[in-house]
């Protein structure tokens, strides 16, 4: 009898992934949405039978904090590489990354469709679009490069065709859905369903899943009193078209609906969260945290202090410890804010996380923009986390002197 074993690099590969999975929180950031969306296209991820986008994979070290170029970053994408030459030495694998490679020119020429028409609508949804393009060029980058390495080793003779202008071909009659492909997901077909506007507000989300969003925004105005009979009337609205996008396969513009909300007043949030999880919506409840993270510094403060407010401190508290990741000038501007507006548990909550996840450098170069404030702060966080924090970032502000 013969057992069909998988190549090694595949299998090296899926216990490192696993790895990186176990020093994740399930339910959080882009672990969680993968998880909820397909979760058996993530667990054969981990098998090693399915070998995700190279992007997916750079999304889960982005929720760790690893960056490129860090030493877990450039081993994973080492392993990633063996297992695709690997997983490309099967006897079909010219015809199927072919047919990937077809599929994907088409998802990437559907995303750029989407992005003319919303180019005069500057906000979240541009944003998105943009992200969505980025990402479905690296996969038809990433596969067009696999497939030519494969035909260029002697392969079978599939069709190749050169990127960038759009395929005249249609694409197959079943797209792929989950986890894999969780950032191409398009319309069927011309036909929309009414998702009721939410209001716009000042920002919209930014950082690397975002692509050519804006860096930053102008501090918003302060918040408006908020009718209650309004703001649910809001999260009800919101739960209603979820549902239906969501039925209807069409998970990019749900999520930009979720990205919408965003940019509404953030004491509306608590309100949209109370709904989603009485809906059973905990998942979209978890993306829409894991988005605002990427908020600028005051909307991400403005956004922690209305869940503060609300009674809502384990959602103000995770979203504080996503947002860590992002560069120290912002991470002062978030905290600068949550001072100045009373919430000092919140921007304690904050400094205690970064201290958790980042370096003790990072520490001493947060604690440089505004010495008096953040240095004792940033002390008292690393003595609460352990003694060795404590002393390593001691050793960093002594290195980096005076500022």
């Amino acid at each position: 009898m013969t057992v069909h074993q998988l190549p090694v690099e595949l299998v090296a590969f899926a216990g490192w992934l696993s790895e990186l999975a176990g020093r994740l929180r399930p339910g959080e950031g882009w672990y969680g949405v993968f998880a909820a969306r397909d979760p058996e296209g993530l667990r054969a991820c981990f098998d090693g039978t399915e070998l995700p986008p190279w992007d997916v994979v750079a999304s889960l070290l982005q929720d760790l904090g690893e960056p490129p170029g860090t030493p877990r970053a450039v081993r994973g994408r080492a392993l990633h590489e063996a297992a695709a030459a690997a997983h490309d030495r099967a006897p079909d694998a010219a015809e199927t990354l072919a047919a990937r490679h077809r599929l994907t020119r088409q998802e990437a020429a559907e995303a750029e469709t989407r992005l003319r028409h919303l180019a005069a609508t500057p906000g979240p949804a541009l944003a998105w679009a943009r992200d969505d393009l980025t990402r479905a060029r690296a996969r038809v980058a990433e596969l067009g490069a696999r497939l030519a390495r494969v035909e260029g080793a002697g392969g079978a003779s599939a069709p190749h065709a050169a990127p960038a202008p759009a395929p005249s071909a249609p694409p197959p009659k079943r797209r792929p859905r989950g986890a894999r492909y969780a950032w191409l997901d398009a319309p069927e077909g011309p036909a929309q369903a009414a998702v009721p506007d939410l209001p716009v507000g000042a920002a919209a989300p930014r950082g690397a899943r975002f692509g050519g969003a804006p860096a930053a925004e102008p501090v918003p105005a302060p918040a408006p009193v908020v009718d209650p009979g309004q703001a649910a009337r809001a999260a009800g609205n919101a739960v209603y078209a979820l549902r239906r996008l969501r039925a209807q396969g069409r998970g990019g513009d749900a999520h930009g609906l979720l990205c919408e909300a965003l940019a509404g007043p953030p004491a509306w949030l608590p309100v949209l969260a109370a709904e989603l999880h009485r809906a059973g919506l905990a998942a979209e409840w978890a993306t829409l945290l894991w988005e605002a993270a990427s908020l600028p510094p005051a909307r991400l403060a403005a956004v922690a202090g209305a869940l503060a407010d609300a009674g809502r401190p384990q959602d103000c508290d995770q979203l504080l410890r996503q947002g860590v990741a992002r560069p120290v000038e912002e991470l002062a501007g978030a905290c600068a804010v949550l001072f100045a507006e009373g919430h000092e548990p919140e921007a304690r909550a904050l400094l205690t996380a970064f201290v958790r996840a980042r370096t003790p450098e990072d520490a001493a170069r947060l604690a440089a923009l505004d010495p008096a404030t953040l240095t004792p702060r940033l002390l008292a966080a690393a003595r609460a986390v352990s003694p060795s924090h404590a002393r390593d970032l001691l050793h960093a502000l002594r290195v980096a002197g005076p500022a």
